[in-house]
């Protein structure tokens, strides 16, 4: 089980979770008709973070002591308790296939959360038995979270560092603590920007005073929504930096340095910025196929793709991923970050020769915690072996920007199988270590002469094989034998297959 990083040097919880809030109760004996203030001044823990997020869930009614006025912070919460206070926190509606509980009594108050909270599969009953008082540990709590805010759990994991222990008991205050910070991470079709600063000519950090829901964070909804002048525009979709609330890297066509931006967001104004200079510092270029190179930067130098610092990544990124403050700042270090390189190009100029722009080959960034982003030639065009070629752009700095081509064998094609009527597997003689059917397509030849056109589907490829979609929605004729053949020389040889 992971353990928890170093305690966060000041995790301030915000004054006030929204008017609109749905209050949540922690379990008392009977209602309590004291004050908020009342109750507060029986908090006696001198944790300023903790003792924070109490009194701001306090003031908006969501929190209530016991009968005594106390809060008992200090005490391990029960399951009981949490998962009314989960359900609560997020406004979880009840669920029509309530799950029966075997040791919860059907007129206990907590029944319909605790009935509600398995059926959506948010805690667990074994056998039926929910134990209603057995305590929660931190990594249980996490979990829980994580699962009720759709959230990541890296993130959610962050919010409690420092505090409730993965394997100890946590306590009613520990709960407190990171319901409020989730309370604040529930996505809002209200989200408005806070703050926009550049990281480098090719990304911003944009803060939203909370998170924007699934349907804004959509490329053509956000292309729309993110407007700014002078012809700077969105290249992806924005991402929610992983640790934070709020903060997105927003990926952007090349910023100019003596330029003043404005941004409007969803058409009110939004903030300024100055472009920046920044450029991304690359070590090295490198060629990859005939017809294809890399630009390889360096983590260990600075330098991270944004797939490590954002949440939609960070589970599938494993030991790689890592939380970054606003500043980059992690462990000690600042880091530029290479935000989406869709739609990016650079020039490759041959010695002697013209200058060609190669464009970004999708979904080649980062695998596997190196950072080679690929660039293709235009169709039909190779690289020369012996010519020196030398690879500049607009968006970075290349240490070493030049390399001399050289003769690349093709891959080899081996065979295929049909996975459905719409897709089938290719594979290779030999596993290429990389990304290397990225952007490829194949042809698939029937006997009567009749032609199908499938293309790689990115990020598909499992050692040797890599999955291809028949295109322009043609499908396979079932008992049909196709011939496989590449569509130009990334791969020599050919494969049949019959459709079933």
């Amino acid at each position: 089980m992971n353990k928890y990083a170093n305690k966060v040097a000041a995790m301030l919880i915000a004054a006030a979770l929204g008017a609109t809030s749905v209050p949540y109760a922690a379990v008392r004996v009977q209602a309590a008709e004291a004050s908020p203030a009342a109750v507060a001044a029986s908090i006696s823990t001198s944790d300023t973070v903790i003792r924070a997020a109490i009194e701001s869930l306090l003031r908006l009614g969501i929190l209530d002591g016991y009968e005594d006025n106390s809060i008992r912070e200090n005490q391990p919460v029960s399951r009981a308790e949490l998962a009314k206070m989960t359900a609560m926190t997020f406004n979880l509606k009840h669920s029509a296939n309530a799950t029966a509980l075997t040791d919860v009594d059907p007129n206990a108050w907590y029944r319909s959360y605790a009935s509600d909270m398995v059926a959506l599969e948010l805690m667990q009953a074994d056998s039926g038995r929910f134990e209603p008082q057995a305590t929660v540990s931190g990594e249980e709590l996490v979990q829980i979270v994580a699962k009720a805010l759709k959230r990541d759990v890296m993130s959610v994991r962050h919010w409690l560092s420092g505090y409730g222990s993965p394997d100890r008991a946590v306590t009613r205050g520990e709960v407190a603590l990171l319901l409020s910070q989730a309370h604040q991470a529930i996505p809002s079709a209200e989200a408005r920007i806070t703050s926009v600063k550049s990281l480098n000519a090719i990304a911003l950090l944009v803060t939203f005073d909370a998170p924007l829901t699934a349907d804004d964070e959509l490329f053509a909804k956000a292309k729309e929504d993110f407007v700014f002048n002078d012809g700077l525009t969105l290249t992806n979709l924005p991402r929610l930096k992983t640790g934070s609330i709020a903060s997105y890297i927003v990926p952007t066509s090349v910023q100019k340095p003596d330029v003043t931006y404005s941004l409007t967001y969803k058409g009110s104004p939004s903030g300024s910025f100055q472009g920046s200079s920044a450029k991304i510092d690359m070590t090295e270029a490198r060629q990859v196929t005939n017809d294809t190179f890399q630009l390889e930067s360096l983590r260990s130098a600075g330098v991270a793709d944004y797939g490590y610092m954002i949440a939609a990544y960070s589970a599938g990124r494993g030991a790689y991923a890592f939380i970054t403050d606003d500043n980059l700042s992690a462990d000690g270090k600042t880091y530029q970050v290479i935000s989406s390189m869709q739609a990016r190009q650079v020039t490759i100029t041959p010695q002697g020769g013209q200058p060609i722009t190669a464009a970004y080959v999708p979904f080649t960034q980062s695998t596997d915690g190196r950072q080679l982003p690929k660039f293709r030639l235009p169709q039909g065009q190779t690289l020369t072996p012996g010519v020196s070629y030398t690879v500049t752009s607009d968006w970075s700095t290349i240490a070493n920007p030049t390399f001399t081509a050289k003769t690349i064998e093709p891959l080899k094609l081996t065979s295929a199988k049909a996975l459905g009527e719409t897709s089938l597997q290719v594979s290779l003689a030999e596993d290429p270590g990389d990304e290397l059917f990225a952007g490829r397509s194949v042809e698939l030849t029937s006997p009567d002469g009749d032609k199908l056109s499938a293309t790689y589907r990115y990020s598909s490829r499992a050692g040797t094989d890599g999955v291809f979609d028949v295109q322009q929605h043609g499908k396979l004729k079932a008992g049909t034998t196709y011939t496989v053949t590449p569509v130009g020389n990334w791969a020599d040889g050919t494969a049949t297959f019959s459709a079933p």
